[in-house]
C-alpha cells in the first residue's frame, strides 16, 4: 500500500489546513462531530424518492438499447463498493455514520483509491436507478446528490480529519483523490 510520509516542510501549505485555519476549526475539534446531521444518506433518500415521484408523475423515459444491462451493472458495482467500504470502516472499529467523530484514519481497502468512496458509489447507485427503471430524471438527481454531499458533508468532513489526524491525513489526500 502507500506510505504516508509528510515531506520536510510540507503541512501548512496544503489545501485541508488551510481550510481547518480559515474555518477556525478549533485545536480540540476532535471531540466534535463533523457535521450534526447525517445529510449523505438524507440526500441520497430524497433523491431517490424525488426520482420516483418525478417518473411517475412527468415521465422523462431514458430509452436506449444497453440501458437496462448498464445500469445493473452500476447497481451491483455501487452496492459492492459500499459494501467494501462499510467492511474496511467496520474493520478499523470507526464509525459509518458521516454525523459521528472518527476514532481512526482508514486508507485501504476502497479507501485507497477515493477518499469518499461511498459517496461515489451513492451517484453509482443513483445512475444505475435511473438506467434500470428508463427514468432520466435520476440523472440531474445524481448531480445535484454528488454537489449537495461535497458542500454539506465532504468539506466538513475534511476539516474534521485534518483536526483529527494533521499530518497523516494531509499525506493520504495528497496520495488519494478526493472522488475517483
Amino acid at each position: 500500500m502507500t506510505d504516508f510520509r509528510v515531506e520536510r516542510g510540507a503541512g501548512r501549505n496544503t489545501t485541508p489546513y488551510r481550510q481547518v485555519r480559515r474555518t477556525g476549526t478549533a485545536m480540540n475539534s476532535y471531540r466534535k462531530r463533523p457535521t450534526a446531521f447525517p445529510w449523505p444518506p438524507a440526500i441520497l433518500v430524497v433523491a431517490v424518492v424525488t426520482g420516483l415521484v418525478l417518473g411517475h408523475n412527468a415521465p422523462f423515459p431514458l430509452q436506449f438499447p444497453m440501458a437496462r444491462p448498464l445500469g445493473v451493472a452500476l447497481l451491483a458495482a455501487g452496492m459492492s463498493i459500499d459494501v467494501w467500504a462499510m467492511m474496511a470502516l467496520h474493520k478499523a472499529r470507526t464509525t459509518i455514520w458521516p454525523n459521528r467523530s472518527t476514532s481512526h484514519l482508514v486508507v485501504n481497502g476502497p479507501f485507497g483509491y477515493s477518499r469518499n468512496p461511498i459517496y461515489v458509489s451513492n451517484v453509482m447507485l443513483l445512475l444505475g436507478a435511473g438506467l434500470v427503471l428508463g427514468n432520466m430524471w435520476f440523472v440531474p438527481l445524481a448531480i445535484a446528490d454528488a454537489v449537495l454531499t461535497h458542500f454539506l458533508a465532504v468539506r466538513r468532513e475534511e476539516n474534521h480529519l485534518i483536526a483529527n489526524f494533521g499530518y497523516k491525513y494531509e499525506a493520504y489526500c495528497r496520495a488519494v483523490r478526493r472522488w475517483i
